[in-house]
């Protein structure tokens, strides 16, 4: 019998804790492809690989660190998971999202993500940042199929706002004040790891995306299973096939992000900066601690 996410969790938790002594923080982060500078800016850092915690999956792609990172960052208590897996590697969406929900277990309240995406709205530009104000779950598939454990959400959780509006507004507002060029727009999940045809390209436009990558949809909706707030970060790497003429590869990819970090770091940091106050959430610690379900 597979164990249970919230045994996981339990599990999980306990090695962290047995590792790194007691771990609490009101913000998480997960840093996408190039983008996992901003771990290495985290004062007084406690990390562990992802390779020591159970049930967590490694990532095999290259500028995914696979290490999770406690410390505090822009005066906040923070957990970050500097890289991530994805359905495409060969794992369960059950198994994608168990890094999310293990932070909502450590007490996370707000949920930065980030990722590189590919610009589908042909107004955008490589280098540029993208605020998601909504997605297109097109992964094939919903990472809270199968039974649902009321300890980690409700059965049907509403994704009206999956991205807070006023992180959103937040962030959109800090970034005119930096001289950043960053837009608002909805992100299409794909499964990959194939990159996409001109003719898929075409399709996402239609049905409204204006970026596209491979992953933070089913973390998203993981988070707000368990009703954490969602700021999404996407940088924008390149422009989707057919619309810039040229081929697309991973190193490119890490490259434009790469030279994007500096300005995206520098984003979060003042966002966590301006951001009000959030608290621990610690009724999931309680939950988690009971006796399994059967």
């Amino acid at each position: 019998m597979a164990i249970s996410s919230v045994a996981a969790i339990r599990e999980a938790i306990g090695v962290i804790e047995s590792e790194l002594g007691p771990v609490r923080a009101p913000l998480g982060m997960v840093l996408g492809s190039g983008l996992g500078g901003l771990a290495s800016q985290v004062e007084s850092p406690r990390t562990l690989s992802y390779d020591r915690i159970p049930h967590i999956p490694s990532s095999t792609v290259q500028g995914h660190a696979g290490t999770l990172v406690v410390g505090t960052w822009q005066g906040r208590d923070v957990i970050v998971l500097s890289g991530r897996v994805h359905r495409y590697e060969g794992h369960d969406l059950s198994r994608v999202v168990l890094p999310i929900q293990l932070l909502g277990g450590l007490g996370v309240h707000t949920l930065i993500v980030t990722n590189a995406a590919g610009a589908v709205n042909s107004d955008y530009r490589p280098g540029d940042l993208m605020a998601l104000s909504d997605h297109l779950n097109l992964q094939c598939g919903n990472p809270l199929m199968g039974a649902n454990d009321e300890r980690i959400g409700p059965r049907f959780p509403d994704m009206t706002t999956a991205y807070s509006r006023e992180l959103r507004t937040l962030t959109l507002k800090i970034a005119a004040e930096q001289g950043l060029r960053v837009h608002e727009g909805v992100y299409a999940g794909v499964l990959g790891p194939a990159y996409e045809t001109p003719a898929e390209i075409r399709m996402l436009r239609a049905m409204g995306a204006d970026a596209v990558g491979m992953s933070t949809v089913p973390e998203v909706i993981a988070a707000r299973h368990m009703g954490m707030e969602v700021l999404g970060l996407s940088c924008l790497t390149n422009m989707g096939a057919g619309l810039g003429g040229e081929t697309l590869n991973h190193a490119e990819v890490k490259e434009v992000a790469g030279a994007a970090t500096e300005g995206m770091i520098g984003l979060i940091a003042a966002v966590a900066q301006t951001m009000p106050p959030i608290a621990v959430r610690d009724e999931y610690r309680s939950r988690f601690t009971t006796q399994l379900l059967i």
